[in-house]
């Protein structure tokens, strides 16, 4: 077996038996390669050149020579198959040349260096092609190369798995099908292919690069099968899409829901309004002044639900202004106050000096996150009371909110601000919605600043809002208002509890001294003490409570009617009954709990006498100037007022008629444009004010303004104030209003005081 035909007719022979690694048709087309590679290596092929063939020819070296050695070409065929099947492809190709090249023929000459060169970097190319070929077919990737026409030179088993296509070079990618739609990136597409398990989607990248024996550019072409993750990625689209339409529909049916809800509550406070302006006996104010506490109630749920709609879908916003804090504070603690007095508990509220006078801030949502986080400490607290302090820490303000409730564990604390949650049993659950502290907490994080709780079970809870002094001088402040009651001295005699530790805390921030006491004994101990320390009180504030206790002091200490003290009285709203003060014998002056610090500083500086009436419910708005006579000639035109609900109507015609203008009423847009430009000359109306609702049937009040303005610049005349009443409270409802020519947007229900202020801002001369 000495030539090649008979070599070549063995290993055929050997190979083509089921189960060999190589069949006839490899072995023949390897001898060939042996018998074409021989005039240029000669019978020896430098293996020292490609060490990476090196590993893989190990094993087959060792098994295949010891076996032919030993037993010789017959006995060793078998044990060279598990030479070949061990060391892989490569090395049983080089191992088999070898073979040839050593035992066959013998040698016929050594090529030239420079041929042998040139082989070596073809081989060199060859073999690193096969290489990258080979870990893309690992990785499932499509690897191509194309000449400059298109045609393909060489392709990876995937390629062809996939297409279908055993021999596809010299073919172009869109005579096999291939369709190429461009990415965002140059040279980058998204290509799809019909295979045998379904259209396959690929990412699909080009890159030129030069060959080096040639100088030839060829298109090298790399895809990654992306199917799977576009499927995902396209569902997970279209579950983001239908959140946002879920989103977008549950924006629109609150707003729905809140305009059909206000619409109702307008008339009734409206109406409960106008009945506060008659006569009423004392029984009958209580329960006018309970109904109006639960229509704004119900105002602020609605206002909640509309808050968490805005936050949810990012567009809750912000407005800062230069605000008095102190009375925003007050002002709260003040409209919650009758609630505390019903349960029998107190509250009350402290501002140290350092706290200025105006602060940036919110006004609005400040008091909306004081009026859920104090609402629910009353809510929860039935014996003791709540107090409310606010204080500076490192250029914070910190607002904490005491109360002697059952408290919280763990467990309870950790989801009271999720939204929907409630602390407490079911029947303090069924009192509320569960979003109030949710909205508040999400309110102070949008400021910069958090509203955070400690409790301890048994023993009561602990809020705290804290957000950044921004706008002001603390320095200046604390100087301002340190030494407002340098000089007074006070005896205090009241129960125990949040308002008398408010009341002290109030008087010795502002500079003076107080000596809070609560039994007749402690009360003669402090004023002993005086006397003897020649340091004289200046004033005693006696808790209604405590009145029989006083006279009994007065009794026995004679030389307290001989000083020249000042006596307050201190009462409850509920208490003081409409009593003139000089029917408090022996007081000089009263104060009505929780005490506003205006009204303590001037009392206790003499410059007062009686506490002014106030209204716990609205005391946070605008007060209603005195109302003008009806005039005698009102103007032909008058105030137009678009409004579909009766009892709005009659509402708002009420309080119009009240400010002495007459009024003409609408019922809906079509009506309104009939009034305003359709009708003949001689019936349209000039209206000196148009009063409408946003949303009527017949059109919408966007289109209406902007005919409005858009008729009057055409026309040359005057431009006539529109207020809009709406339902809608977000901040940019009103922004876009007023850009489209509103003088003035107020939200449904219009507090009757708001409407009755802009009315005569907006006509008087």
């Amino acid at each position: 077996m000495s030539d090649l035909p008979n070599l070549k007719k063995r290993i055929a022979e050997e190979f083509s038996e089921p189960g060999r690694t190589l069949g006839r048709d490899g072995m023949s087309k390897a001898a060939d390669g042996f018998k074409a590679l021989e005039p240029q290596h000669g019978p020896e092929l430098p293996r020292e050149k490609y060490p990476a063939l090196k590993p893989a020819l190990a094993g087959g070296v060792l098994l295949c020579s010891g076996a032919i050695l030993s037993t010789g070409i017959d006995a060793g065929f078998p044990l060279l198959s598990a030479g070949l099947a061990s060391a892989g492809l490569a090395g049983a190709v080089l191992l088999l040349g070898d073979w040839y090249r050593s035992t066959v023929r013998p040698f016929a000459g050594r090529a030239s260096a420079g041929q042998e060169k040139a082989s070596d970097k073809r081989w060199e190319r060859s073999e690193t092609s096969q290489l990258l070929s080979t870990i893309h077919d690992a990785l499932g990737d499509i690897a191509i190369i194309r000449d400059p026409g298109g045609k393909i030179v060489q392709t990876n088993a995937v390629f062809c798995r996939l297409t279908g296509w055993l021999q596809p070079e010299g073919m172009t990618c869109e005579a096999l099908g291939i369709v190429f739609e461009p990415a965002s990136e140059p040279d980058h597409y998204q290509v799809r292919i019909a295979t045998d398990s379904g259209l396959k989607l690929f990412d699909w990248h080009d890159v030129i690069a030069r060959e080096p024996a040639s100088g030839t550019f060829m298109l090298h072409s790399i895809a990654r099968d992306v199917t799977e993750e576009s499927r995902i990625a396209g569902e997970r689209e279209e579950a983001r899409r239908r959140a946002e339409n879920a989103s977008q529909a549950k924006s629109r049916l609150l707003a729905t829901v809140s305009h059909e809800i206000r619409t109702p509550l307008s008339g009734i406070l409206g109406m409960s309004h106008l009945i506060s302006q008659t006569r009423l006996t004392s029984e009958q104010k209580n329960y006018l002044a309970g109904m109006r506490q639960s229509g704004h109630a119900l105002v602020q749920l609605v206002d909640d639900l509309l808050d968490f709609s805005s936050i949810e879908a990012g567009r809750f916003q912000l407005r800062p202004a230069p605000e008095p804090l102190r009375e925003t504070i007050e002002s709260v603690v003040e409209m919650l106050s009758h609630r505390a007095h019903e349960k029998g508990i107190e509250i009350g509220a402290t501002v140290t000096a350092e706290v200025p006078g105006l602060m940036d801030f919110d006004a609005a949502r400040l008091r909306q996150v004081l009026f859920n986080v104090i609402g629910n400490a009353v809510k929860f607290t039935h014996t003791g009371g709540v107090l409310v302090s606010a204080s500076i820490d490192a250029e914070a303000v910190v607002v904490r909110i005491d109360d002697s409730g059952p408290g919280m564990d763990a467990k309870e604390q950790a989801r009271v601000f999720d939204e929907f949650e409630q602390a407490g049993g079911n029947a303090q659950r069924a009192g509320g919605s569960g979003l109030g502290l949710a909205i508040s907490r999400r309110i102070m994080e949008e400021y910069g600043g958090s509203l955070t709780l400690s409790s301890i079970p048994g023993k009561g809870s602990t809020f705290e809002i804290r957000f950044p002094a921004l706008g002001c001088d603390l320095a200046a402040a604390a100087r301002a208002r340190r030494g407002v009651l340098a000089g007074s001295r006070v005896m205090v005699m009241a129960p125990a509890g949040p308002a008398s530790q408010a009341l002290s805390s109030t008087i010795r921030t502002l500079g003076g001294s107080c000596d809070c006491v609560e039994t007749l004994e402690d009360a003669q101990a402090v004023a002993v003490r005086a006397l003897a320390t020649a340091t004289l009180l200046t004033d005693i504030i006696v808790d209604h409570r405590h009145a029989a206790q006083f006279r009994r002091l007065l009794a026995q200490m004679p030389s307290l009617e001989q000083q020249k003290l000042r006596k307050t009285y201190l009462v409850n709203p509920e208490e003081r009954n409409g009593r003139p003060i000089n029917q408090m014998d022996g007081y000089h002056a009263w104060l009505i709990r929780p005490l506003r610090e205006k009204s303590l500083v001037a009392v206790l500086c003499g410059r007062m006498k009686g506490m002014e009436v106030r209204d716990a419910i609205n005391d946070n708005r605008p007060v209603l100037r005195e109302v003008p006579a009806l005039r005698e000639k009102p103007p032909q035109g008058g105030v137009l007022l678009a409004e579909d609900d009766p009892v709005n109507a009659f509402m708002v015609r009420a309080v119009v008629e009240r400010a002495g203008y007459s009024v003409r009423v609408v019922g809906d847009f079509e009506t309104l444009a009939v009034a305003l430009f359709d009708a003949p000359e001689a019936n349209r109306i000039a209206p000196e004010l148009i009063i409408t609702d946003l949303n009527m049937p017949g059109g919408d009040g966007f289109s209406m303004l902007k005919r409005i303005r858009e008729d009057e610049q055409q026309s040359g005349k005057k431009a006539v104030p529109v207020i809009v009443l709406t339902s809608d409270t977000q901040a940019d409802t009103k922004q876009q209003l007023l850009a489209a020519g509103a003088s003035a947007v107020l939200s449904k229900p219009a507090d009757p005081n708001v409407l009755s202020e802009e009315i005569c801002r907006l006509l008087e001369r």
